[in-house]
C-alpha cells in the first residue's frame, strides 16, 4: 500500500476486489432461480453462495446487517462471523444483502442485485430490521440540500432550484407501494416525473448518481438494512442521504433498543450510517438501469460460459470500478 491515507486503514485495495468475487457468486447462485417463482429458494441459493465465498477471503469480520437475527436466519445472522482467519485478518463489519429483489428474481424483473458493503470496524450503523423514511440526491449539490424537516415540494424545489430548472424537470425515483400514494400525489401535483420501482431501493438510490439514468433524486419509505448499503455507495461516490427509522409497533422499538438506539426520532445523515474507508459492491442478477445480469452464453466453439457485471467502489480513494466477469460452466 503506498498512499499514507491506506496505510491507516485496514482495508487493503486487494480486498476492494476479492468483494467482487463475493457479490459474483451470490449473483450467480441466484440466477440458477430467475423466473422460477421461488423467492425463498432464490435468497437461499445466494445466501449459501455468498457465505461460502467470505470464507476465502482473508479477513475476521463480523456481519452487522444480514439476513436477520440468529434466530430467524441459519448464516449470514447480524454478530455472525466470516472470514477465513478469525483473529488474524483485519477486522472488517459487513453489511450485505445476498439477493436485493427476492420477488424480482422470482417473477425475472429489473434491478435485482447481490449487495454487500464493508467497512472497519464500527463503521457501519447498526441498523434495526425495520423501515427508514428515506431520501437521496447524487453528488455536486450544495450540503443539507435536501432533509427529511422539510416537506416533499420544498425538497424538490431546493434541488431544482440548485440544477436551475423547474420542478416539473425533476425526475424522482419511487418504491410502488400503496404507502407512498400522498408522495406520489403531491410529486404529481409540482409536476415532478415520477419513476415507480417495484421493488430494490438500493438501486433506486444509487441511480441518483448516475445521469444515465436520469433520475435526479429518491424518496420513500424502504427498509432501513438497505438505507444502510446505500449510504456506503453515496459515501463512495458523493451524494447526500437522510434516514429515519419509523416503528410500527412496540416489538419494532425494543428491536431498535437492543441494537443500543435511544433516540427514536433522529435523522440519520450519510455519515452516521456509513463512515470511515468504505467498499460497496453490487453484481447485477437480473438486467437493470445500474447493472447487467447474469447471462449464460454458448460460444461459436461450443464453450458454455456464464457473464456478469459488478461495480464496485472505495470511499477513501472515490475509484469506481465496473467488472465485467467471464465465468466457465
Amino acid at each position: 500500500m503506498n498512499s499514507t491515507h491506506d496505510d491507516k486503514s485496514v482495508i487493503d485495495r486487494v480486498l476492494v476486489l476479492e468483494m467482487v468475487r463475493v457479490t459474483e457468486s451470490a449473483a450467480i447462485a441466484a440466477s440458477e432461480l430467475i423466473g422460477r417463482g421461488d423467492e425463498k429458494a432464490a435468497d437461499a441459493a445466494a445466501v449459501e453462495a455468498m457465505r461460502r465465498a467470505f470464507d476465502t477471503l482473508y479477513i475476521d469480520g463480523t456481519v452487522v446487517i444480514g439476513e436477520g437475527e440468529r434466530d430467524e436466519a441459519p448464516m449470514l445472522y447480524i454478530g455472525e462471523k466470516v472470514g477465513g482467519a478469525p483473529g488474524k485478518g483485519p477486522r472488517i463489519d459487513i453489511a450485505l444483502d445476498p439477493l436485493e429483489g427476492t420477488t424480482i428474481t422470482a417473477k425475472a424483473g429489473p434491478n435485482a442485485l447481490a449487495v454487500l458493503a464493508a467497512a472497519e470496524e464500527g463503521c457501519l450503523l447498526n441498523a434495526p430490521d425495520v423501515y427508514m423514511d428515506k431520501i437521496a440526491v447524487g453528488p455536486g449539490y450544495p450540503d443539507d440540500i435536501i432533509s427529511l424537516d422539510k416537506s416533499v415540494t420544498e425538497n424538490v424545489e431546493a434541488v431544482a432550484a440548485a440544477k436551475g430548472v423547474e420542478p416539473a424537470d425533476i425526475i424522482v425515483c419511487v418504491l410502488d407501494r400503496p404507502r407512498h400514494a400522498d408522495l406520489i400525489a403531491e410529486l404529481r401535483s409540482i409536476g415532478c416525473g415520477v419513476y415507480l420501482i417495484g421493488d430494490g431501493d438500493v438501486a433506486g438510490v444509487i441511480a441518483t448518481t448516475d445521469q444515465d439514468t436520469t433520475i435526479d433524486m429518491y424518496m420513500g419509505q424502504g427498509g432501513a438494512p438497505e438505507g444502510v448499503l446505500a449510504a456506503a455507495a453515496l459515501r463512495c461516490v458523493g451524494g447526500q442521504f437522510n434516514g429515519r427509522l419509523v416503528f410500527r409497533n412496540a416489538d419494532e422499538r425494543a428491536r431498535a433498543a437492543k441494537w443500543g438506539i435511544e433516540d427514536l426520532d433522529r435523522v440519520y445523515k450519510l455519515d452516521d450510517l456509513a463512515k470511515g474507508d468504505c467498499i460497496f459492491a453490487a453484481t447485477g442478477v437480473t438486467d437493470g438501469s445500474l447493472l447487467d445480469g447474469v447471462k449464460r452464453i454458448r460460444r461459436p466453439n461450443g464453450a458454455r460460459v456464464m457473464t456478469t457485471e459488478t461495480v464496485v467502489m472505495r470511499s477513501s480513494s472515490g475509484t469506481v470500478r465496473w467488472v465485467k466477469g467471464e465465468h466457465r460452466i
